[in-house]
């Protein structure tokens, strides 16, 4: 501002020097034109001795140095005092002084002489502007004087005593410099940003001496707005705050009225460019903002600075200074100076963020190391105890199938022997051994039949077979498969109905409900003493039914109730040997539940006995049917139908290959989506399966509908998540269906068979 005075422009200091000091003031006068441009002028006595003859007598010292620019004026006046080896110096930058001396040297001077126009400029009072040159200036002057200055030092100024302006000036840049320094260490020494700019605020505050100094943040929330689109809203509040007194209103944690703040024309743009506002008069300034000028006098602002924090060129935020109790007009250097503090918390700022996202990562690592450190264990664990449990399974199984097969070679060649002698065995004996050879071979095709069964579910190749049929049959036939194994036990077999007529239709696999209750109920035998009892209860509830099976046994320890159904498990290797089994009958019958839909619970009491609760969905009418379930047309229908399967993943394309193969299809995998359209074209397939990103599964929708070969193609899209929202665009968008991962094989049939049927029948229309 070109009314306001530097501190050090208005002022002449006098002092007694050494010569030492003297010589670094003048080197320092000789230091300044160098830095200043061509147009400086610098003049000693030695240079002007030439043109004025008793330089001395005139002037009033025999050493001078004065410095003449347009950034800087400046004269440096010694007298030496040869006996106490030092100078009687005069410092002066005061515009009134500076024109005297120059007016004084010009009248001496022979008009013809150059530097009589060169000086003629400034024989008038004339003040340069604030400017870097006046700042290097004042620090040198205080790095060379602050020895030789005491805090009681006092000069002469106009024959008054006045504390000496030019050392205020020089201590408040020093005070500057080391509030700077301070900041700037702050930064090199932590990382913890809340400490850095704590610190900072509250001394800035008390430098600047302000009523309040505030960092304003800003802060981006996502929104949605009504096309379903995240947008960023920029918001803000007070995160730092220091107040010279308790009275003063708190700002920290206040969050703008955003509103208020839009009436100010590119307010955060002229931020972005690191510009600084000074405002003397806020009452003044804002009059025209309502809003603006309430919520500013609400807080008791008068007069506020305001300096920009950018981040790595985002604005991050505000630093802000405010005067509550009475108006206030800044200074250039006190804007200058909180500018500088805001590039330096910027930068403290970015080095924190830095610090943070390689913390974050570092703590990332970190994690995922231990989750896979303990997944390998976990795996090892699992790994061990499967080969622990496979190993007893096949020593197991190798008893169990010998002894069947013992009875039947034995028997079968005892029955061979007689044949060929000339007595014939009794035809009592011959019953009773071929009797044994069909039980025999039938425990032995259950156990095999059993094997290979787990193996289809655990391959996913299992696909059910819904259709209507009778709870009670099912349950009655289940218990007559079981009642001479009961009565040879010698146990108690009941079965407890608890359905009505209109109840009894339901729609599930009835031949794999049937096997569900056979293996608990032969579980529930070969565990029950004799003369226990052992019930199946079956009811309904809305659409389930529950099958129960309690038996009077001996019961299950509660921490072993979870190996129940885990595969090849007994729960102890006494309870194998003594009742055999190959330990898959649970492990299955809980996949067979599950591939329903359905639930499987166990309640048990050691010595009083057990009770599985199974809970059944009723299944959706004419939902799975695998291959030999299949009426011949449509078998046939299916025979010629192509398929084809966009999928990178070797696993999945796997299993959807055997399904749909299994299921008479013709099958086609395509592993990428490279030049899918005009193979898709060529194919002219029923389905096309696509498991892609969503942009290139619409293109590919949208390029297969405009084509008169492949409009009629079905698109089934694999996901692994969607929602209703989303399926609803999609579906809009013309995909005819989706399935969710991973694939439960009967699902995927079911999808794709209603899809060629649908194309079909529309076909047909």
């Amino acid at each position: 501002m070109s009314n306001v005075m530097n501190p050090v422009s208005k002022s002449i200091l006098r002092r007694t020097l050494p010569i030492s000091i003297f010589e670094e003031l003048c080197s320092l006068w000789r230091e300044l034109v160098e830095i200043e441009d061509s147009t400086a002028i610098l003049l000693n006595d030695s240079i002007i001795s030439s043109e004025i003859v008793n330089v001395p007598e005139i002037l009033g010292a025999k050493t001078f140095y004065l410095l003449l620019s347009s950034q800087l004026c400046a004269l440096l006046q010694g007298t030496l005092n040869a006996s106490s080896l030092s100078y009687q110096v005069t410092i002066t930058c005061e515009p009134q002084a500076i024109a005297e001396f120059t007016h004084k040297l010009q009248q001496h001077l022979d008009p013809a002489s150059p530097w009589h126009d060169r000086l003629a400029p400034y024989i008038s009072p004339h003040l340069p502007p604030l400017n870097p040159l006046q700042s290097h200036f004042n620090g040198r002057l205080w790095n060379i004087l602050v020895p030789e200055f005491s805090e009681t030092s006092e000069v002469m100024y106009e024959g008054l005593r006045v504390c000496e302006p030019v050392e205020d000036a020089l201590r408040q840049q020093v005070a500057q410099e080391r509030l700077l320094n301070q900041v700037v260490g702050q930064i090199r020494q932590s990382l913890e940003l809340s400490v850095i700019l704590e610190t900072a605020v509250r001394e800035l505050r008390s430098f600047l001496q302000v009523d309040r100094l505030v960092i304003y943040e800003f802060r981006e929330k996502t929104i949605s707005n009504n096309q379903s689109e995240n947008a960023q809203k920029t918001s803000g509040l007070v995160t730092y705050e220091s107040r010279v007194s308790q009275s003063i209103p708190s700002l920290l944690n206040l969050v703008a009225e955003d509103t208020c703040f839009s009436n100010i024309p590119q307010y955060k743009y002229k931020y972005r460019q690191g510009q600084i506002v000074a405002i003397d008069d806020v009452e003044m300034r804002y009059a025209a903002s309502l809003c603006l000028s309430r919520f500013l006098e609400k807080y008791w602002v008068l007069s506020k600075l305001i300096a920009p924090i950018v981040v790595n060129g985002k604005l991050w935020g505000l630093l802000i200074a405010h005067q509550c109790f009475k108006k206030r007009q800044w200074l250039e250097s006190e804007k200058a100076f909180l500018g500088q503090i805001g590039e330096h918390l910027a930068v403290a700022i970015y080095q924190a963020q830095l610090y943070a996202q390689v913390q974050e990562q570092k703590n990332t690592f970190e994690q995922r190391v231990i989750e896979r450190t303990q997944e390998l264990r976990d795996t090892l664990v699992a790994s061990q105890a499967a080969n622990h449990s496979k190993s007893e399974f096949l020593g197991n199984m190798s008893h169990e199938l010998r002894t069947p097969l013992t009875c039947i070679i034995g028997l079968s060649g005892t029955l061979l022997h007689w044949s060929q002698e000339s007595t014939t065995l009794p035809l009592d004996k011959q019953q009773k051994y071929l009797q044994t050879i069909q039980n025999s071979g039938k425990h032995l095709l259950d156990m095999i039949n059993e094997i290979l069964e787990y193996s289809n579910l655990q391959s996913g190749k299992y696909v059910l077979a819904v259709r209507e049929f009778s709870l009670t049959k099912v349950a009655k036939n289940v218990i007559q498969r079981v009642s001479d194994e009961a009565e040879h036990r010698r146990i108690n077999l009941e079965l407890d109905l608890q359905i009505n007529q209109q109840q009894d239709s339901f729609y599930a696999d009835p031949e794999r409900v049937q096997q569900i209750l056979y293996h608990l109920l032969n579980n529930a035998l070969k565990f029950t003493p004799e003369n226990g009892s052992v019930t199946l209860r079956i009811w309904r509830e809305n659409n389930h039914v529950s099958l129960e099976v309690e038996d009077t046994g001996i019961g299950i320890q509660e921490e072993k109730i979870p190996l129940l159904f885990e595969s090849f498990q007994q729960l102890e290797n006494s309870r194998r040997r003594m009742y055999g089994g190959t330990g898959l009958g649970l492990a299955l019958t809980k996949q067979l539940v599950e591939l329903h839909g359905g639930t499987i619970e166990v309640e048990s009491i050691i010595n009083q006995g057990s009770t599985f609760i199974i809970r059944l969905p009723n299944q959706p009418q004419n939902q799975y049917k695998s291959l030999h379930n299949l009426d011949k047309n449509q078998a046939l229908f299916t025979k010629n139908k192509t398929i084809v399967l966009v999928e990178s993943n070797e696993e999945v394309a796997t299993l959807i290959g055997e399904l749909l193969t299994a299921a008479n299809y013709h099958f086609i995998w395509l592993m990428d989506g490279t030049k899918v359209i005009k193979k898709l074209e060529l194919l002219e397939p029923s389905a096309v399966i696509l498991d892609q990103d969503l942009s290139e599964v619409l293109e590919i929708n949208a390029c297969l509908k405009e084509l008169p070969e492949t409009q009629g193609t079905k698109v089934l899209v694999l996901r692994d998540e969607i929602t209703s929202k989303e399926w609803t665009e999609i579906s809009q968008m013309g995909i005819d269906d989706y399935l969710i991962k991973p694939i439960q094989p009967n699902l995927l049939l079911k999808r794709v068979n209603a899809l060629i049927f649908s194309n079909d029948k529309s076909e047909d229309e």
